[in-house]
């Protein structure tokens, strides 16, 4: 068995993916940094095909999540290390499905994102404590997803209707 890293070698493409392109290996506040690696792929991934190519995007992240983060637990060890921000990737496109690219919505979903993912509002917190492996960490995130586009949703709506 590979011994544990503390930061396994990027030209493993399960690392490569885990930290999404090495943005989990930045100082302080690794997923902050994975939700903003995301925003510009979900930009173009919205331009080029719509909500329900993102939509289709976080399917395909997921999988590819629970994939990379079984290479990075191989090599890197822990329970859910935080260069590992391919899940932060996950629901951070999910947060943003319903709306098409907008400076101002990107920008408040970033920041609706990163307040679920941190606070762990229910069931966040239970998944966060209860479901363990590649499946815990990348299902608190989907659920922070949730969270976050159900705040910019209420958000949007209420800008639509003129601020009212």
């Amino acid at each position: 068995m590979t011994q544990p890293n503390a930061n396994p070698s990027l030209s493993d493409p399960s690392i490569l993916l885990a930290t999404w392109f090495g943005a989990g290996y930045l100082p302080k506040a690794p997923g902050t940094w994975g939700s903003l690696a995301a925003l510009p792929f979900a930009w173009v991934i919205a331009e080029w095909s719509g909500g329900v190519g993102l939509a289709v995007a976080v399917l395909i992240v997921f999988g590819v999540g629970l994939w990379a983060s079984v290479g990075y637990l191989r090599l890197g060890g822990g329970e859910d290390p935080g260069p590992i921000v391919i899940d932060e990737v996950a629901g951070q496109w999910l947060t943003l499905v319903p709306f098409a690219p907008d400076p101002l919505l990107y920008g408040l979903g970033f920041v609706f994102f990163r307040i679920a993912d941190i606070i762990k509002p229910w069931p966040v917190s239970w998944a966060d404590g209860h479901v363990k492996g590649p499946m815990g960490i990348m299902l608190d995130d989907v659920l922070a997803g949730i969270y976050a586009g159900a705040a910019l949703y209420a958000v949007n709506v209420y800008l639509l209707a003129g601020g009212q």
